[in-house]
């Protein structure tokens, strides 16, 4: 979109375009004007104030996926000096952190009293089966700059584990950083997710684990092999998907407390705009295990809600934009 640098817009920071399509359509559907920055590599002049506008972050834990390994670093320094500035970010400085590091998410989800899966950090991957030896069984392993299922296998022992890393069938994670974690069983196959949008519940999805393992990206992109086109079964998966076959289901009439503490958690934390995933086991838990500031939508749940993910964000988005230049409401 070609816009003056003095116009006030939307300025998205993301690395992956694959993913930004609904987005752009619900921008465009709104008459919001925005501009994409993609934050894979560039030139950043500390000494040059920001263009006119908001910053919207959408960099992801598994953009090293994509080749794009720098983006994590360039987006700390974009973030930093964009509020150096005093630009209006959402998901700003504080949220990248939480977004690229697992770690992170249970402690604060942990400070707040949710109920998080036991957790042990392994600095190092020669560790890992050393940590693993009085770890409860079953156990997963999972890399600390996460997403798309990084690094998450099931094992039943530590002597397993050893003689996976020893066959090179655990991949090195990206920060060093791995986590054992206690295998929390689902009371029915299936996880939760809670969207929420600028302090406003939007909807909550259910996710099937049979089919959908631990790779539980609700992206339209995510569910085929991106050389061939071919179905992908994710890690973790007990039952290969057929086409057309949906994992994700909108959970209707979703009410339950755990909506208005998510809320709570995100004001506390800063983030304003999130999805939120959880585990209710047999035994009547609800385990919180990831918090994704990089949500993505499902176009099958968008023709089913009741209201629209990527609308609602862009509504909010505007309104931000709005509040942050009233003289001119937002817009050029």
């Amino acid at each position: 979109m070609s816009l003056l640098p003095a116009t006030p817009v939307v300025h998205v920071l993301h690395e992956n375009p694959d993913w930004f399509g609904p987005f752009q359509a619900a921008f465009e559907a709104a008459g919001v004007p925005y501009r994409e920055w993609l934050l894979v590599d560039g030139v950043l002049d500390l000494d040059e104030a920001p263009p006119a506008g908001i910053f919207w972050s959408r960099i992801s834990a598994s953009a090293h996926t994509r080749g794009h390994g720098m983006s994590k670093d360039y987006t700390r320094s974009v973030l930093n000096w964009l509020e150096a500035y005093g630009a209006r970010t959402v998901n700003g400085r504080r949220t990248i952190e939480l977004e690229v590091s697992k770690v992170d998410q249970l402690t604060r989800l942990r400070a707040q009293g949710f109920d998080v899966p036991r957790t042990r950090v392994v600095v190092g991957t020669h560790r890992l089966a050393e940590a693993a030896a009085d770890f409860p069984t079953p156990f997963i392993t999972k890399h600390n700059q996460g997403g798309k299922g990084l690094g998450v296998q099931k094992f039943d022992s530590a002597a397993e584990l050893a003689a996976a890393i020893a066959a090179g069938e655990y991949a090195e994670p990206e920060d060093g950083i791995s986590l054992l974690q206690e295998f929390v069983v689902s009371a029915h196959a299936e996880v939760t997710r809670v969207e929420i949008v600028g302090d406003e519940f939007i909807y909550a999805i259910t996710a099937d684990t049979a089919r959908g393992g631990y790779q539980l990206c609700p992206a339209d992109a995510c569910a085929i092999d991106p050389t061939t086109g071919a179905l992908l079964l994710p890690p973790g998966a007990t039952i290969m998907p057929e086409a057309g076959q949906q994992i994700f289901a909108l959970r209707e009439g979703f009410e339950h407390p755990i909506i208005d503490r998510y809320r709570d958690f995100l004001r506390t934390e800063g983030i304003e705009i999130a999805g939120i995933e959880f585990i209710e086991t047999a035994d009547a838990r609800v385990v919180t295990y990831d918090v994704n500031t990089n949500t993505n939508y499902n176009a099958e749940i968008e023709a089913a809600a009741p209201k629209s993910g990527p609308g609602a964000i862009v509504a909010y988005l505007a309104g931000v934009l709005a509040a942050s230049y009233p003289q001119v409401g937002g817009k050029p």
